[in-house]
């Protein structure tokens, strides 16, 4: 008995696909992502070589070609789409987001070479693509690509017309992020990394966890094709408030599990931290870290994005456009302001198409988009997109969010002098106080740009007042935002405040919301009395910070003066850490001088409490004791300069090949710095963060660490150092890294 002869296997008539990953990324702009994957922009061509094991002949039949995303793809809601070689498919006549395909003119048919340019549309929904053949029935997995919204195409609601702004708010994977306070401006460079190789598969789960998808998948994948609703989306999951977002926040130590916000100096360690752990949050972070990872998305994702730093930024908790803020008197306890206004808080622009707000044009451009978790909206923890040009207008009832945004810039200020009785002493009425050097990267430097104009009229102005009254009157009761407050301060977020060192005085201004328990202003005119402090030098930490308070008052006679001194340790979203020093002083006014009051505040006073503190707030009240009624109240946000850090790195970098550097810190003060690490980061230079555990330094000794590290990308990259021990948190350096090709 023989065997049976086997079966001849039938073999495939599809041989191999060339995806042209070098030229097709190179066009696309995507080379940095990836060499190995087919990453395209909507609106855009690309090219595909399908190699046939025999001829191409269309009386064979068309080759038919079927694309689509997410588990339920349909032509109707742009998730599949049907082409063919020769064309003649025939197409759904309710199909959305068509793609075409066409047979390039270098094909070789008869040698089954089909050299195909396929183009996904300018409304397609982005993320990851199967590309499917049929020919002579036999069916076959042609590939895998992601697509991304194309800022460069005018048909797409993203297009940025300019082209060193989309190098800068598309390509540019390195950045600034103001912080300080309006005083003290400062800034950090960050580094956004977009281009990351992992940084696909991060974005794609990003979209895919969001809590819509999970709700109704084939509605969230069909509304990718939509930027509106796109970065709405990544708003909410880059903090974990309600879902399995990137980041948790947390506004007061312990930092118990994780890292400080501060330590962060990168956006990439974030993500993939969140990728390797599962998807848990990362902790922790606050509102510039929310916002410079969110840009990293939205840059990745193809969303022209910009991070963007408002000073004396309000949160309006019972939105009416007004913060009341309470000062205690001497001696007395503090009373709560469930209102606040942070030193500065940072958020993120995306520019867009708003069509669902007006059909001429009128609110595209820069959209507000915040993801720090600070008010739900539509019961979710995000923010936006709000249109920068509808808060200069004051429409502040069109969506999203638009009266927490106008408020975080232009909301009025009252402050309160609570006294041992109980009362409440109005001190001072600022209509100009709220939103101030509002800041962002300038295009191609990194000068900060002053932004302000864009979100507010001169502040003062007729206009600028007009646009408050016609705000304050629209109809902004909840619709997209939850009813519900978040009170929960340490969930809650923003920005510092930029107080001006100029004049104030005792005259009340414009009347606020009046509450119960508050004295009637005394009618007696008193000569203004003006109040401000100065700094003797550059507030540096380790160093005895030395401030005066200088008065001056117009009045004929003499004035005898109650003077409530205090400096306070602040977080920069506006809450006490802790008391410092206070005290109180009696003063004699002398008519037509100047009154100087030195304020010292030692080291050994500050060290302590600065360590989880972002400014020292140096508040005085000022009390004429002839007439109580009457004071005036100046403080003065004092951001401490850190003490230097140097790093240096040898030249002559190559590709793969090892590097040295150096960095060397002094230890500035009489006491013995403990629990000192070193960390090292750099997207191109380190596929992870470096952390490297010091030893104690000595008082005023000086240490060096030496390190190697192996660069995987060419061109000039940056390195980052960040410093922390027990007196200093967090020192920042960075040198820039030329790395030539292997």
């Amino acid at each position: 008995m023989t065997d049976p002869k086997p079966e001849k296997v039938k073999e495939s008539v599809f041989k191999e696909v060339d995806f042209h990953f070098k030229s097709n990324n190179l066009e696309h702009r995507t080379k940095e992502i990836s060499s190995k994957q087919l990453i395209v922009r909507r609106g855009q061509p690309f090219s595909l070589t399908v190699k046939l094991t025999r001829s191409f002949n269309s009386t064979d039949g068309p080759l038919f070609l079927h694309v689509s995303t997410g588990a339920h793809p349909s032509q109707e809601r742009g998730t599949a789409s049907f082409m063919s070689i020769p064309a003649g498919v025939q197409i759904s006549p309710s199909a959305k987001a068509v793609w075409k395909a066409e047979l390039d003119s270098s094909s070789s048919p008869e040698l089954g070479i089909l050299k195909l340019t396929l183009t996904p549309p300018a409304d397609a929904p982005v993320g990851e693509f199967m590309l499917v053949g049929h020919y002579s029935g036999e069916e076959q997995l042609l590939a895998m690509l992601v697509v991304l919204f194309n800022p460069w195409c005018p048909e797409d609601w993203v297009y940025l017309p300019d082209q060193e702004e989309r190098q800068e708010y598309v390509m540019n994977e390195k950045g600034k992020v103001f912080r300080g306070s309006g005083n003290y401006i400062t800034s950090m460079t960050w580094d956004f990394g977009q281009f990351e190789e992992d940084m696909v598969t991060i974005c794609m789960m990003l979209l895919d966890l969001n809590h819509k998808h999970q709700k109704d998948p084939a509605d969230d994948v069909s509304a990718r094709c939509n930027p509106i609703y796109v970065s709405r989306v990544v708003s909410a999951m880059i903090n974990s408030q309600d879902d399995r977002g990137v980041l948790q926040g947390r506004w007061v130590s312990p930092y118990i599990g994780g890292h400080t916000p501060s330590h962060w100096s990168g956006s990439h360690a974030i993500l993939r931290q969140w990728l390797r752990n599962g998807f848990h949050p990362v902790k922790y972070g606050q509102c510039w870290v929310f916002a410079s990872v969110m840009c990293s998305v939205m840059r990745f994702l193809g969303i022209p994005c910009r991070v963007v730093t408002n000073y004396q930024s309000a949160h309006d908790v019972n939105a009416n456009l007004l913060i009341d803020m309470y000062h205690s008197d001497y001696g007395v306890r503090e009373i709560p302001s469930h209102d606040s206004i942070w030193n500065y808080h940072v958020w993120t622009e995306g520019w867009m198409k708003r069509p669902d707000l007006s059909a001429e044009g009128k609110f595209d451009g820069w959209q507000v988009l915040d993801p720090t978790p600070q008010e739900k909206s539509d019961g979710v923890y995000c923010c936006g997109p709000a249109s920068v040009k509808a808060i200069l207008s004051g429409e502040t009832h069109i969506k999203y969010d638009m009266p927490f945004v106008f408020a975080e810039v232009n909301a009025d200020c009252v402050d309160w002098l609570v006294k041992a009785d109980g009362t409440k002493v109005k001190i001072w009425s600022d209509t100009g106080k709220v939103g101030q050097n509002i800041s962002t990267k300038s295009v191609g430097s990194d000068k900060r740009n002053n932004i302000t104009s864009s979100y507010k009229h001169e502040e003062g102005s007729e206009k600028e007042r007009a646009v408050f009254e016609y705000a304050i009157t629209r109809d902004f009761a909840p619709k997209d935002r939850d009813e519900e407050n978040n009170n929960d301060v340490e969930e809650i977020e923003g920005p510092s405040e930029e107080e001006e060192e100029g004049v104030e005085t005792e005259e009340p201004g414009e009347n606020g919301n009046e509450t119960t328990d508050v004295e009637e202003e005394t009618p007696v005119t008193i000569p203004p009395l003006s109040i401000r402090f100065e700094e003797e030098s550059e507030p540096v930490n380790g160093q005895d910070v030395k401030v005066r308070l200088l008065l001056h008052s117009e009045a004929t006679v003499a004035r005898q003066l109650s003077i409530s001194i205090s400096v306070v340790a602040m977080g920069y979203n506006g809450k006490k850490v802790g008391v410092i020093q206070q005290e109180m002083q009696e003063k004699t006014l002398l008519a037509g001088k100047e009154l100087l009051i030195p304020i010292l505040v030692p080291f050994s006073a500050y060290s302590k409490l600065m360590v989880e503190s972002d400014t020292m707030k140096v508040e005085a009240v000022v009390t004429d004791k002839k007439n109580p009624d009457h004071m005036c109240l100046a403080e003065d946000d004092i951001v401490l300069k850190n003490p230097p850090i140097s790093v240096e790195v040898e030249a002559g970098g190559r590709q793969y090949r090892m590097l040295n550097g150096t960095v060397v810190f002094t230890n500035p003060v009489n006491e013995i710095l403990t629990d000192c690490t070193l960390t090292l980061s750099g997207c191109g230079l380190f596929s992870d963060e470096i952390i490297v555990k010091m030893k104690d330094i000595k008082p005023k000794t000086t240490v060096r660490v030496k390190f190697a590290f192996y660069p995987y990308k060419t061109g000039k990259r940056t390195l980052y150092v960040d410093f922390d021990c027990s007196l200093f948190r967090d020192i920042k350096k960075e040198c820039t890294v030329v790395v030539a090709k292997y």
